[in-house]
């Protein structure tokens, strides 16, 4: 059974130095005052490709024979693995072909052009990564191209394992803790193969989305487990089955297996936005968003988060928000019957809403035929424990018609 030796990792190192930077493990004066604990960021995000992905590619890429390099290759990714493979392509001089979902943010697609060059060839295909995936296999051996896994593969394991050799090297004193972001598991498994070896009392905290809970459910099963569904918001980290090797790796050396609410991962970008100045994906701030999960644990300890990438579209800044403020309760939607008659809106507005609640979300259609027209009202609130007075107050004056946050179909659907 394959598990990443040091040496192979010192090898990447070497082979990487050229195009990955050595990113910077960064105090954070905030996040350690919060959690009374020493919290350390690995800045992955501040490669020229913006992901630590550029190591595990560069790694596998490098390895093949010229035969190999002259034929070409392929990958699959929903963006960051992208990027760091045309940035080799680009840099090696070897045709490439990309697969991308195409619910790919738009951002990663341009910025995948832009490494790749006239190296390399995007074709958009399916809605996840799993779809592209199989699509990339089957053009592969069409084709007769080298597949280079996004996480799945020996030397891109080893690859990604380098950001271990990084941490250790920059760190003063012993790390207690290193929180790692979990999509396929190779930086994972990666950092296992390097911590187990050198740092072995380090404890290694794996991170996914709750709405991809891939490793934690393979895990829990003891077998890897392809889920049928998943959401695909933290597009780096949404992957429907994680990799044979990464599954065995992790499932034997992993401290823990945590999931975080996207919820919550949304309101760590914009806290880490507004109060540290840093940019970061949905995947990039999963190991900031679990850390309330071990408050006590943590305290006084030294804590690495793996900050993974910045490759955000800011187009997608208003749905951030938006989930932001639903995991935090400060946004509500209703159905509100409103009377069919003049100046009820305004009764609405004096009487049922609170001095500090907004109205943020409108949508009503005036039906001349009946007595109470229902309209679709998100509100948003100045603090969770203002919902049940808003409630109570439309249900005295008779404007409350139900509550949609919590009926799923019902809010997609109308929201």
């Amino acid at each position: 059974m394959y598990f990443p030796q040091i040496d192979d990792i010192r090898k990447a190192a070497k082979i990487i130095k050229d195009v990955a930077e050595t990113t910077p493990l960064t105090p954070s004066i905030r996040l350690s005052k919060i959690y009374e604990a020493n919290i350390l960021l690995k800045r992955e995000d501040l490669h020229q490709v913006r992901s630590y992905k550029i190591r595990g590619a560069y790694n596998k890429i490098s390895s093949l024979t010229k035969d190999e390099m002259a034929h070409g290759v392929i990958c699959a990714s929903a963006g960051n693995h992208a990027q760091g493979f045309a940035f080799s392509c680009n840099h090696l001089k070897i045709k490439g072909v990309v697969f991308m979902p195409s619910v790919t943010p738009k951002q990663k697609v341009e910025q995948t052009k832009l490494f790749g060059g006239d190296w390399v060839t995007i074709i958009l295909e399916g809605d996840t990564f799993d779809d592209s995936s199989n699509a990339a296999k089957e053009y592969c051996i069409k084709h007769k191209l080298t597949y280079i896994h996004p996480f799945d593969d020996p030397k891109t394991i080893e690859g990604q394992g380098t950001v271990g050799l990084e941490i250790l090297e920059q760190s003063k004193t012993p790390i207690d803790y290193i929180f790692v972001p979990v999509g396929g598991g190779g930086l994972a498994s990666g950092l296992i193969g390097c911590i187990s070896e050198l740092s072995p009392n380090t404890k290694i905290i794996g991170v996914e989305p709750e709405g991809a809970p891939s490793m934690k459910t393979s895990i829990e099963n003891n077998v890897n487990t392809e889920l049928s569904t998943i959401d695909k918001f933290i597009d780096g980290a949404a992957v429907k089955k994680v990799g044979d090797y990464t599954f065995n790796i992790c499932k034997d050396h992993l401290y823990k297996m945590v999931t975080v609410p996207e919820g919550k991962v949304c309101q760590t970008i914009l806290d880490v936005y507004n109060r540290d100045a840093i940019v970061v994906e949905p995947a990039g701030a999963l190991t900031i968003a679990v850390l309330d999960q071990f408050l006590e644990e943590i305290k006084g300890k030294n804590v690495v988060c793996i900050v993974s990438g910045s490759n955000n579209d800011i187009t997608r800044t208003a749905e951030i928000k938006e989930r932001a403020l639903l995991f935090g309760k400060l946004k509500h939607y209703f159905i509100v019957r409103f009377p069919q008659r003049p100046g009820a809106l305004k009764e609405f507005v004096v009487s049922v809403l609170g001095e500090n609640d907004d109205i943020t979300h409108f949508e009503y259609s005036k039906k001349s035929s009946k007595e109470n027209a229902p309209a679709v009202v998100g509100i948003e609130l100045k603090s969770p424990d203002d919902l049940a007075p808003l409630v109570l107050r439309m249900k005295e004056r008779n404007f409350y018609g139900d509550y949609i946050n919590d009926k799923k179909d019902l809010f997609d659907y109308l929201v």
